[in-house]
């Protein structure tokens, strides 16, 4: 008798503890709280009553704030969104000319529950593109471009510093397919607005440094990415330091993910050379170095 009570009080102590060990364990984020008291202030550099939309310059001073807030998002308005921690930030536009934009603010709270508040400015950018860089790009309204694969260095990389691809300079057609048969169209507008168009045929190439900032994952290779349709180019005079020795010293951005015929994660491309039918483009990768790219028309 004295053995079955002991089998038993060994039974009850074994089952307590495994339903205690099994015991699903429960996660709290607190209260989910919205953000509130949201404002969005943006001043135009060089704004005042003589120069309602700025000084030419294209510099916008954004704050954002609100209770309650973990980060800020911020729209440009122009395909350019970026986070800012700080919700301040001093922004660059580039498209030549007076143009309206709206601001959109997200002020991201706890659990991920935003609130929004937008702006609209108007900038005025003093910059006009060469008709030269106008006409090569576009002729007289648009010219359909292609990877320089029969060209030597038509892909390459270098130091950031640099302007030629010393670290690796591709030659003639030993790269990926999915590099190569990209449509870039260059069109513009009645303004001499420049646009682009790049049909990627499904996949387009990233090196494997940018291939998280295209929302996908893996080293150097042929990805299934967006192109985004038609986006109009931002220009604006070179940033790099270039001299007129090495670059034609005018750089475009393309809004979006950037991608013109390969990734590499930059966004901002500077023209070293161009002809009517050739170009060859820098930009700068994720991963800090100098990208090569070479056109011709197709």
């Amino acid at each position: 008798m004295i053995n079955n009570i002991k089998s038993l009080i060994l039974v009850f102590l074994i089952t307590g503890i495994t339903l205690s060990s099994c015991k699903k364990t429960e996660y709290s984020f607190g209260n989910l709280v919205s953000p509130t008291e949201v404002t969005l202030t943006a001043n135009v550099s060089g704004a005042s009553t003589t120069t309602p939309n700025g000084d030419g310059s294209g510099k916008v001073s954004v704050h954002v704030a609100a209770y309650n807030a973990i980060t800020y998002k911020i729209d440009f308005g122009n395909g350019e969104v970026k986070m800012v921690p700080s919700g301040t930030i001093e922004y660059k536009y580039l498209t030549p000319g007076t143009n309206e934009f709206t601001i959109v603010a997200n002020v991201v709270g706890t659990g991920g529950i935003t609130s929004t508040l937008s702006k609209k400015i108007k900038v005025f950018v003093d910059f006009q593109i060469p008709t030269a860089i106008v006409t090569s790009l576009a002729g007289t309204g648009s010219k359909v471009w292609i990877t320089d694969k029969a060209a030597s260095g038509h892909f390459g990389v270098g130091p950031s510093n640099g302007f030629d691809p010393s670290y690796y300079s591709a030659g003639p057609n030993t790269r990926e397919a999915c590099a190569y048969d990209d449509e870039i169209t260059f069109s513009k507008d009645a303004n001499n607005n420049l646009f682009i168009n790049v049909d990627n045929k499904g996949q387009t190439f990233s090196i494997g440094a940018s291939t998280t900032f295209y929302g996908a994952s893996g080293g150097d290779g042929c990805y299934n990415l967006a192109t985004g349709g038609t986006k109009k180019l931002g220009f604006s005079n070179a940033s790099s330091g270039s001299t007129a020795s090495n670059s034609t010293q005018i750089q475009f951005s393309v809004p979006g993910n950037g991608i013109i015929n390969f990734g590499t994660g930059g966004t901002t491309y500077e023209i070293l050379a161009i002809t009517a039918n050739t170009v060859s483009l820098r930009n700068i990768g994720s991963d800090g170095n100098s990208w090569y790219q070479k056109l011709i028309v197709k």
